[in-house]
């Protein structure tokens, strides 16, 4: 049989150039425009792992109660999570469109709907978390400088950052991996610099014979699996759609993983140490940064530094989940090109900063928003993972544009039931499990209940989403991987890719 000849990519797509608005979304994108590297889809995620949001999870670590030694125990564990980032960015090259694009054929196109909105919300949140800390960090440089901001500063902080925060995503996703690749190095100085003024001041050795419970060994791992990998899983694919169609997969895994864990887990760890001498850090929305300025060892230049670092690290992070949340807006279903997409949920990250900055703490926003990114993502990575399994890793790109009757993935209705009534009993395995740490009510989640406060929720929703799901879909997603391979088979031997109907 003959083998379908591929054109080389370019080196920078007209559709895809730095600095200028990126032309596509959720639409496929051909072979000659995939221009990425796995070592690209590491440098981004590098740019956007070396931060500071990560340095206060590994201070509000401490506040579990937690021994240095424990900490670091669950946060090195904690981040081999971004394995699962790696599965779940493996997708992309041979579908060559955004993980919501590819969710259809788990789902069905309309069955994905209700979960891309599940991840439009969780990519909201993370962006107005990122909001909160970026004007935090804003209120205590203006009070060192002398003056207090006010009511009227504050919401001037606010509208500032979120217009500063739409310039990247507008761009889109070159824009995203240059800028990004540019910021390794000054934030890992950063860091360095800030070690090396902490490093004497660490009580690394309190309570080493004492310390927190197995119960909240387990609700720390919770807390930090959901903010490190399995948060990102449902991004993944959004940066390696393009790559090309052969790119390694234990490259794409390997980079992925070497650009998240490694700089996470030495982030994560410098704020433990740092939370062992200061107190309170990340306690309030007002600014997370307060206790760590008021108790620093550090000298009040380079407190003003690292704020300025803070800020512009948290921008970085952010674009990331502004651009996801766009293409998710678009696989929900909105009529709108990626940038607008970018302009709408720019516009509604304001209001909910305002609600959040005026109305609610930095530590209960953060511990609600952990409950939902755990109970819905757990059971989904499971099922999106199996369905990949099952299909023999590959899908039909042509088939993940067409939305309508007719289309190979759109099944009765376009709703696949195994993965809907899957994804229901592994969101509600994870509540059963979730820690009494969040602000869940008792009668929701009586397996920790019974176990004294331990924190199963990833365990059970990944387990009971992703056998349930085997189960109910074996038969019939086997079956459509034939149908698959009869339609490559077909498209490749004719050398022609049958042209995608337009995204709907």
């Amino acid at each position: 049989m003959a083998t379908a000849v591929l054109t080389e990519p370019s080196a920078v797509p007209e559709s895809d150039r730095a600095f200028r608005v990126e032309t596509r979304g959720i639409d496929f994108i051909p072979e000659n425009e995939r221009w990425a590297t796995p070592r690209d889809v590491g440098g981004l995620w590098a740019g956007a792992s070396v931060q500071v949001e990560y340095f206060i999870y590994g201070a509000i670590l401490i506040g579990f109660g937690f021994t240095f030694l424990q900490a670091l125990i669950v946060i090195v564990v904690g981040n081999l999570s971004f394995l699962l980032l790696g599965l779940c960015s493996l997708q992309g090259p041979d579908a060559g469109t955004t993980t919501f694009g590819i969710n259809r054929a788990a789902f069905g196109p309309n069955g994905s709907r209700p979960i891309a909105v599940f991840n439009w919300l969780t990519q909201i949140g993370f962006e107005v978390e990122g909001l909160i800390l970026i004007v935090g960090a804003a209120i205590v440089l203006s009070l060192k400088a002398g003056f207090d901001v006010g009511t009227l500063g504050k919401v001037v902080l606010i509208v500032a950052a979120v217009g500063v925060q739409f310039v990247l995503p507008f761009f889109g996703h070159a824009t995203l991996v240059k800028v990004l690749r540019w910021l390794i190095l000054p934030f890992i100085a950063i860091f360095a610099v800030f070690l090396g003024f902490s490093v004497g001041h660490a009580h690394l050795h309190l309570s080493m014979s004492g310390g927190a419970s197995w119960q909240t060994f387990m609700a720390g791992l919770a807390f930090t699996i959901a903010l490190s990998g399995l948060g990102w899983t449902e991004n993944g694919n959004d940066y390696t759609r393009y790559c090309p169609r052969n790119s390694s997969r234990p490259a794409i895994v390997g980079w992925v993983f070497l650009g998240t864990a490694v700089p996470e887990i030495l982030v994560m760890t410098l704020g433990a140490a740092v939370g062992t001498y200061v107190v309170g850090i990340g306690s309030t929305q007002q600014s997370a940064f307060i206790p760590f300025v008021h108790q620093s060892v550090l000298p009040a230049w380079f407190v003003v530094v690292f704020l300025v670092f803070a800020i512009a690290q948290i921008f970085a992070v952010n674009s990331l989940d502004l651009y996801s949340s766009g293409v998710t807006l678009q696989a929900i279903g909105v009529r709108a090109k990626r940038y607008q997409a970018v302009m709408i949920d720019t516009v509604i990250c304001l209001g909910i900063t305002f609600w959040a900055v005026f109305n609610s703490t930095f530590t209960h926003f953060l511990s609600d928003f952990v409950d939902l990114v755990i109970i819905w993502i757990a059971p989904w990575m499971a099922i999106y993972l199996v369905d990949w399994a099952l299909r023999r890793y590959r899908y039909v790109p042509a088939e993940l544009q067409r939305t309508g009757p007719g289309s190979l993935y759109y099944r009765r209705g376009g709703i696949w039931w195994p993965a809907i009534v899957a994804q229901l009993l592994g969101m509600a395995a994870a509540m059963s499990a979730l820690a009494p740490t969040f602000s869940v009510p008792s009668w929701a989640n009586p397996i920790s209940v019974h176990t004294g406060g331990a924190d199963f929720s990833i365990f059970m929703g990944i387990a009971v989403g992703g056998l349930v799901y085997l189960a109910l879909a074996w038969s019939g997603v086997r079956s459509q991987a034939v149908e698959q391979a009869e339609i490559l088979s077909y498209q490749r031997g004719r050398h022609v890719r049958r042209a995608p109907a337009p995204a709907g």
